[in-house]
């Protein structure tokens, strides 16, 4: 076990500082290009997505920490991680295109690809890992409630 707490500490780490690149592109967009769209209902205010999103990006980190050091090598592994990368990218790069590029029908499909990679991570992980497929079932609620968002503000602000 004490083998397990560098990697966990590593995956957070990194997952969190990855995480906060993007909010660094939403920061300035928040009070100008933001505040201006028609929002749709149950948007919730902005406050609630730093820590909703520090959480996630927590257990995030401790899924993918477990899957590397309590799976054994293998190629179900390996496809789990890839998975788990693209889902990873795809997280990553909604963000400026939403809110930096402004492009809110690509963040759509962005989105909804992230949400099929978020599924499939966890299809993955449950027969490795059932810890670690469950700690990603909040991330992909999340992620599905932000797809209504963003098909929300993509009708809203036509």
């Amino acid at each position: 076990m004490t083998k397990f707490w560098p990697k966990l500490i590593l995956c957070v780490v990194i997952v969190m500082v990855l995480g906060a690149a993007g909010g660094i592109v939403t920061a300035g967009s928040i009070p100008d290009w933001y505040a201006k769209l028609a929002k749709p209902p149950g948007t919730p205010p902005n406050a609630v997505f730093g820590p909703v999103w520090s959480v996630l990006y927590l257990m995030i980190g401790i899924s993918l920490a477990r899957v590397w050091h309590f799976v054994p090598a293998g190629a179900a592994k390996g496809r789990a991680l890839i998975r788990f990368a693209i889902q990873m990218v795809l997280n990553l790069i909604w963000t400026p295109i939403f809110f930096g590029a402004h492009l809110v029908t690509v963040a759509l499909s962005v989105i909804v690809a992230l949400w099929v990679m978020i599924l499939l991570t966890i299809l993955a992980f449950k027969p490795l890992d059932r810890i670690a497929a469950w700690l990603l079932v909040p991330y992909l609620a999340w992620v599905s409630y932000a797809t209504y968002l963003n098909a929300g503000f993509l009708v809203l602000n036509r």
